[in-house]
């Protein structure tokens, strides 16, 4: 019989041949807990729009902004800002009315207008830091510092994944900057919670794929006989002694990423997808070819049972961080996603899959009112908007508000926490009951914050 000894050696040996793919994505074990609450969605996708979008440009009008063009705020600046600001600085951009609901949306996106009775537009969010970094680790692991697991992490931890050849996580083209791994990390949560990266932001999506996914160096068939060598090996081993939790779930890893190198190309390859879905998605045109690839491919692993997707719009630069420039980075910026985000919902509509899939799109804060320079807006933290549709939320729907210039949240305040709070509790999961012990003290996403908007749910 083989040491404990021997045994790590023998799996250190097949962690080389598989590249380190599986330690990325661990199979969800069976003992990952299961939705305490009625859930509403099964599955989540973030539209992650880096940099901050600006709110009163998009899906927040401000009339009295309009008016006020070139006055000085009316009102204190926050104690702490990111840059010198100037005065008020109204919308280059015109809002209409759709649909029934009525609900107004800048002319920068028309098409997801289209979609506004299925939007539940959230513009009260509010978090505390002004820079990109801690911003961005506020919203995908709820606290400011490293190292906590992501929003993510969190969840596939709580619901685990719906398909055993797949990771229960999945981010497609994410940013590099401003946290990084730990955007999508598991940090002490189980490895198997981690979220496996296809490509980064500096990639077009044409030419993205996981790392390490295919071996070259031996077959299919002798893979399998490997892996089934190494579980007599470790049967006769627990025959003798208690499981080891860690060979355990290196065992598993393995095994997943030995079927992940099936599963995983045939969901990046399009090939199969109609000339009508590739036009839907804007996979025709330039300009949104890249976002829309995206997209679709994000469809693909959610009808496939992956647990939790993001897609990052971004590049090697912060893509919407416009302190200067607004007009036309506002403007190339939403171009690249207005179409495939419309033909994204417009899909999961017609595929039967959005009522119980939970769509958030935003960015880590949004864009004062006041300028900066002739044409630019600073980091916004204050108060900004992100909007919902699907999974339990009510569509053509408007909660919180913002002063009369859009600065601060005012009315129905959310917060990050309380948005955290709010998605776990629509897919099942209890925000305070969601907890893993580490280092002597209870973690959970929220940290000891967060009220459910239960105003939002359909």
């Amino acid at each position: 019989m083989k040491s404990p000894q021997n045994r790590r050696r023998v799996l250190k040996t097949f962690a080389v041949g598989f590249g380190g793919l599986a330690f990325n994505s661990l199979l969800a074990s069976e003992t990952s807990l299961r939705p305490n609450l009625p859930a509403r969605a099964k599955r989540i996708v973030f539209l992650f729009m880096k940099g901050g979008p600006s709110h009163v440009d998009t899906f927040d009008p401000k009339p009295l902004l309009d008016r006020d063009h070139g006055k000085p705020l009316p009102f204190p600046l926050p104690e702490v800002t990111f840059a010198k600001q100037g005065n008020l600085f109204k919308s280059p951009w015109k809002f209409q009315r759709y649909g029934e609901s009525g609900l107004p949306v800048s002319e920068l996106f028309p098409n997801v207008a289209r979609h506004v009775d299925d939007l539940c537009i959230l513009r009260s969010i509010h978090g505390t830091n002004p820079a990109h970094g801690a911003a961005s680790l506020r919203l995908h692991t709820g606290a400011d510092q490293f190292v906590r697991p992501s929003m993510g992490s969190w969840i596939t931890y709580g619901l685990g994944t719906e398909n055993r050849n797949l990771p229960a996580f999945v981010t497609i083209c994410p940013t590099l900057a401003h946290g990084g791994v730990n955007n999508w990390g598991a940090a002490f949560l189980p490895s198997h919670c981690q979220g496996t990266p296809i490509g980064n932001a500096s990639l077009p999506s044409s030419q993205i794929s996981v790392k390490h996914i295919s071996n070259e160096r031996i077959s299919a068939g002798q893979q399998r006989e490997q892996l089934d060598l190494m579980a007599k090996l470790n049967a006769g081993f627990n025959l003798t002694t208690s499981p080891d939790e860690v060979l355990e779930s290196r065992l598993q890893s393995f095994e997943l990423a030995y079927r992940m190198q099936t599963a995983m190309p045939e969901i990046q390859n399009l090939a199969g997808e109609s000339r009508a879905t590739r036009k839907l998605y804007g996979m025709n045109d330039p300009v949104t070819e890249d976002f829309g690839r995206q997209c679709l491919m994000a469809r693909r692993f959610l009808e496939r049972g992956v647990r939790f997707v993001q897609v990052t719009h971004s590049d090697s630069v912060v893509q919407w961080d416009q302190h200067g420039n607004l007009y036309q980075g506002h403007t190339k910026n939403a171009a690249e996603v207005d179409r495939p985000i419309s033909g994204f919902l417009s899909d999961l509509k017609a595929r039967g899959l959005l009522h119980d899939t939970l769509v958030l799109w935003g960015g880590e804060f949004g864009r004062t009112p006041t300028a900066q320079g002739t044409d630019g807006r600073d980091h916004n933290p204050h108060g900004f908007t992100m909007w919902m549709a699907g999974g339990g939320v009510k569509g053509g729907y408007a909660y919180g508000a913002t002063d009369d210039y859009g600065y601060y949240a005012a009315e129905n305040k959310m917060h990050v926490h309380d948005l955290h709070a709010t998605i776990l509790h629509l897919l099942g999961l209890d925000h305070e009951k969601l907890t893993y012990r580490y280092a002597g003290r209870d973690f959970r996403l929220t940290d000891v914050h967060g009220v459910v908007a239960k105003d939002i749910l359909a």
